[in-house]
C-alpha cells in the first residue's frame, strides 16, 4: 500500500503548527528571585487571535491518525488484537521514555539549585502534551467498529452524535458554576470527527475536489456563525478568559478540523508537485520521520533555552521579558533559529541512539524513523505497524482536565 504523500504533508504542516504556535504563545519570564514563570502574548495582544486559526492543527493530527490507522489496519493480517498492542507500543514507549529522561533531568536541576517557579514550569510544560494519550488511544482502541460504522451508515451519520455531544458540552459550560468540569467524553466525541473523516479517506470517501470542497465550504461557515453567535476569537486557550476552545474542546474546534482537512485535500494537487522537489520531498519526510521525537522536545527545548541562558540574570527581550507587545513577538521570532538549531540537534541526538535492526526486523525499524523520502509500499502482515507518525495526532493546548480557560493556553 503506497504512502499519501498529500497525507504526509498535512502531518508536517501539523506538527510545524504545534512547535511554532507553542514557542509563539508561551512566554517565560524572567522573576526577580531568577525563576521563570509563565504568560502569553494572546492577553496582551488581543489581535493575534486569528492567528491562532492556522497555528492550532490538532484536528489535522486526528485526521493524519484516523487515516493512518485504518489503513494500517485493511492490511493486518495477524493474531487478533496484535494490531491494537503493536500500534499504541509505538505511542507508549516514546511517551515513558520521556517522563523518565524528564525525571532525571528534574532530579538533576533540583540539585542544581534551579528555582521552584522554574522547575514547575518546566514539569507543566514537558507533562502537558501527554494528555493527549487518552482520546487518541480509545479512538485507536475502536478503529475497527468507527471503519464498520462508516461503511454501513456514512460518513455523515457517524457524525452527527459526536457533533451533538460536543452541542451539548458547549451549552453546560456557560451554564455550569466555574470551574465545573466535563467527562472526557467530550474531548473523545469532538476528536472523533477528524479522526471518523481520516477512516473514511482511508476509505476513498473523500476523494475528489468535490468532497474537499464541501468540507472547507462547511467549516468555514459553521466557523463564521459560531463567531457571530459569540464563541471566543482564539482556537487556544486565553489567560484569564471565562470560556476556551479547548477546554473543552468547542464546536468552533470542531469547525476549524473540518474546514482545515477540506483545505489540505483541496491542495493536493499543489502538495504533489511541492513534494516532487527534492528539497520539499525531504523536508516533509524528516518531519515525519521524527515527529514524535519533535512533538514530544519541543517544549523541553524551549525551556531548557530560556532557563540556561537566564543564569546570567540578563533578561532577554523575546525570551525572558514579558509578553506585553508587538515587540516581544518579533524577539521571539528572532529567537526561533536557535531554537529550531537546539531542537534538530536533539531530535537527531536521540534518532542516533536508537537501536537498529535489520529491514523488516524490530521496533525502531518499524517507528517513524524508517520513513524514506520516496513513496513505500508496506507490507501490513509484518509483526509491526509500517509508521509511528501515522498514528500521531497530538496537540498540547488546553488539556481536558483542567474543564475551563485558566492562567495559561497550552
Amino acid at each position: 500500500m503506497s504512502r499519501d504523500r498529500t497525507v504526509d504533508a498535512l502531518r508536517a504542516y501539523a506538527i510545524g503548527g504545534v512547535v511554532l504556535g507553542h514557542w509563539l504563545v508561551t512566554g517565560l519570564v524572567l522573576t526577580d528571585d531568577g525563576g521563570l514563570r509563565q504568560a502569553s502574548p494572546l492577553t496582551a495582544i488581543p489581535g493575534l487571535a486569528p492567528v491562532t486559526w492556522v497555528l492550532q492543527t490538532l484536528g489535522l493530527f486526528f485526521f493524519t491518525a484516523g487515516f493512518g490507522s485504518a489503513r494500517s489496519l485493511a492490511g493486518y493480517r495477524g493474531r487478533p488484537g496484535g494490531w491494537l498492542v503493536r500500534r499504541l507500543r509505538g505511542l507508549l514507549l516514546p511517551t515513558v521514555a520521556l517522563l523518565g529522561v524528564g525525571a532525571a533531568v528534574l532530579l538533576a536541576a533540583t540539585v542544581a539549585g534551579t528555582p521552584d517557579d522554574t522547575l514547575a514550569v518546566a514539569l507543566r510544560l514537558a507533562i502537558s502534551p501527554l494528555w493527549f494519550l487518552l482520546p487518541l488511544v480509545f479512538l485507536i482502541a475502536i478503529t475497527g467498529p468507527l471503519r464498520a460504522a462508516v461503511r454501513r451508515w456514512g460518513l455523515g451519520r457517524c457524525v452527527v452524535p459526536a457533533v451533538a455531544v460536543v452541542a451539548a458540552a458547549d451549552l453546560a459550560v456557560r451554564l455550569l458554576p466555574a470551574g465545573s468540569h466535563l467527562p472526557p467524553v467530550t474531548v473523545v466525541a469532538a476528536w472523533s470527527v477528524p479522526y471518523l473523516l481520516g477512516v473514511a479517506h482511508a476509505d476513498g470517501r473523500l476523494a475528489g475536489r468535490r468532497a474537499a470542497g464541501t468540507l472547507a465550504a462547511g467549516g468555514a461557515a459553521a466557523l463564521a456563525a459560531l463567531l457571530a453567535l459569540g464563541y471566543p476569537v482564539s482556537a487556544v486557550g486565553v489567560p484569564g478568559a471565562g470560556v476556551s476552545n479547548l477546554n473543552p474542546p468547542s464546536l468552533l474546534a470542531v469547525a476549524l478540523a473540518v474546514a482545515q482537512v477540506g483545505l489540505g485535500l483541496l491542495a493536493r494537487p499543489s502538495l504533489e508537485r511541492l513534494l516532487s522537489r527534492p528539497v520539499p520531498g525531504r523536508a516533509v519526510t524528516e518531519v515525519n520521520r521524527c515527529a514524535f521525537r519533535i512533538y514530544l522536545s519541543h517544549q523541553p527545548v524551549l525551556v531548557a533555552v530560556t532557563a540556561l541562558t537566564a543564569r546570567g540574570g540578563l533578561a532577554l527581550p523575546g525570551l525572558h521579558t514579558g509578553p506585553d507587545d508587538a515587540g516581544w513577538v518579533l524577539a521571539r521570532f528572532c529567537w526561533l533559529p536557535l531554537l529550531a538549531a537546539v531542537l534538530v540537534t536533539v531530535v537527531r541526538t536521540g534518532q542516533s541512539r536508537s537501536p537498529r535492526h535489520p529491514a523488516g526486523g524490530g521496533v525502531a525499524d518499524r517507528s517513524a524513523e524508517c520513513v524514506s523520502s520516496a513513496p513505500q509500499v508496506y507490507d501490513h502482515r509484518r509483526s509491526g505497524p509500517p509508521d509511528l507518525q501515522e498514528v500521531i495526532a497530538v496537540r498540547d493546548s488546553d488539556p481536558p482536565s483542567r474543564g475551563r480557560a485558566d492562567g495559561q493556553p497550552r
